[in-house]
C-alpha cells in the first residue's frame, strides 16, 4: 500500500506540471518513460514555491514560504511526507542523490521574490542561478543517472539552458512582473523607459545562453535528448518571436506560441531527431 501512496503523490506532481503549462508537459511526455515522473516531481515542487510568492496574495507569503521549506527538509530526511509534491520530491532527490545546495538555492531566490523590486548585476545572476540554473541541474542528476561523470560534463549547458528559459519568461511577463508583483529583474532597465537597446542586450545574453545549450542537448543521455530538444525549440521559438517585437508591444501583452505552431515544432523536432539531424 505505500506503493500505492508514492503512486498517487507522483500522480498529484503530473497533474500539476499538465495543468500549469501544456508545453512543458508535453516536452515531459517526450522524454523516456522512466524520467518522466521525476521530472514532474521536480515541477511540481518548484511550482508550488513559485506560487507561494507570485499568486498567494492574501496570505502570509514568508510564514507559506518558511514552513514549505522547512517542510521539504523534513520530507527529505525522513523519506515521506503527507504533503503529496513533497513527497513525491523528496523520493526523486533522495533516489538521484540531488544536492541540497541546490535547493537551498532555489528558496534562496524565491525569498528574493517576497521583497525584492529590483536587482543589480550581481543580485541578477544569483537569482537567475537559484531560480532556473538550479532546476536544470536537478533535472540533469535525473537525465545523468548517478553518473557522476556526466553531471559534470554537462553541468555548465544545463545552468545555460535554465538561464534562457528564465530570461525568455522575464522578457514574455514584463508587464505581468510590473503591474501585477512590482518587479524589473532586469538590472538598470526601467519599465516606464524600456528601449532597443536594452532589449537588444538582453537578447544577446539570452542569444549566447542558447547556443551554449545546444552543444550540451547534443551530448545529453538519448533517453532525455529528444524531450529537452523539444522543450528547447518552444522556448527559442518564443524568443524568436520576442526578438521580432517592439519592446512597447512586450510591456503591453504577453507573447505567446500558438498551439499549431507548437505542434509543428514537435513534428518538426521529431523529424530531424529520426533524421539524426539535430
Amino acid at each position: 500500500m505505500l506503493q500505492l501512496f508514492h503512486h498517487v503523490s507522483e500522480d498529484c506532481s503530473r497533474i500539476v506540471a499538465q495543468q500549469y503549462s501544456t508545453s512543458f508537459y508535453s516536452a515531459i511526455r517526450l522524454l523516456h518513460k522512466d524520467l518522466r515522473a521525476p521530472i514532474c516531481n521536480i515541477y511540481g515542487f518548484v511550482r508550488f514555491a513559485d506560487e507561494i510568492v507570485d499568486t498567494f496574495h492574501d496570505y502570509d507569503k514568508p510564514l507559506l514560504l518558511q514552513q514549505f521549506k522547512k517542510e521539504t527538509y523534513e520530507a527529505i530526511g525522513r523519506k515521506i511526507s503527507l504533503n503529496p509534491i513533497l513527497n513525491s520530491f523528496q523520493k526523486t532527490v533522495n533516489k538521484y542523490n540531488i544536492d541540497h545546495d541546490l535547493i537551498e538555492s532555489f528558496f534562496r531566490s524565491m525569498e528574493f521574490d517576497l521583497s525584492k523590486r529590483t536587482y543589480n548585476r550581481e543580485e541578477y545572476g544569483e537569482y537567475i542561478y537559484g531560480s532556473a540554473e538550479v532546476v536544470g541541474l536537478m533535472c540533469l542528476h535525473v537525465f545523468a543517472n548517478g553518473d557522476k561523470n556526466v553531471y559534470q560534463q554537462l553541468h555548465g549547458y544545463a545552468r545555460a539552458l535554465g538561464a534562457a528559459f528564465q530570461k525568455v519568461n522575464f522578457l514574455r511577463d514584463m508587464k505581468a512582473d510590473n503591474n501585477d508583483l512590482s518587479r524589473m529583474y532586469f538590472p538598470g532597465c526601467d519599465f516606464n523607459n524600456f528601449l532597443e537597446k536594452d532589449k537588444k542586450q538582453i537578447e544577446l545574453d539570452i542569444q549566447h545562453d542558447f547556443k551554449q545549450a545546444y552543444e550540451g542537448i547534443l551530448k545529453l543521455p538519448v533517453q532525455a535528448r529528444f524531450g529537452v530538444y523539444v522543450a528547447y525549440k518552444y522556448y527559442l521559438s518564443l524568443f524568436k518571436k520576442i526578438k521580432r517585437t517592439h519592446p512597447c508591444h512586450i510591456l503591453q501583452k504577453r507573447i505567446r506560441i500558438p498551439d499549431f505552431h507548437k505542434l509543428m515544432i514537435v513534428l518538426r523536432a521529431g523529424l530531424k531527431y529520426q533524421l539524426n539531424l539535430l
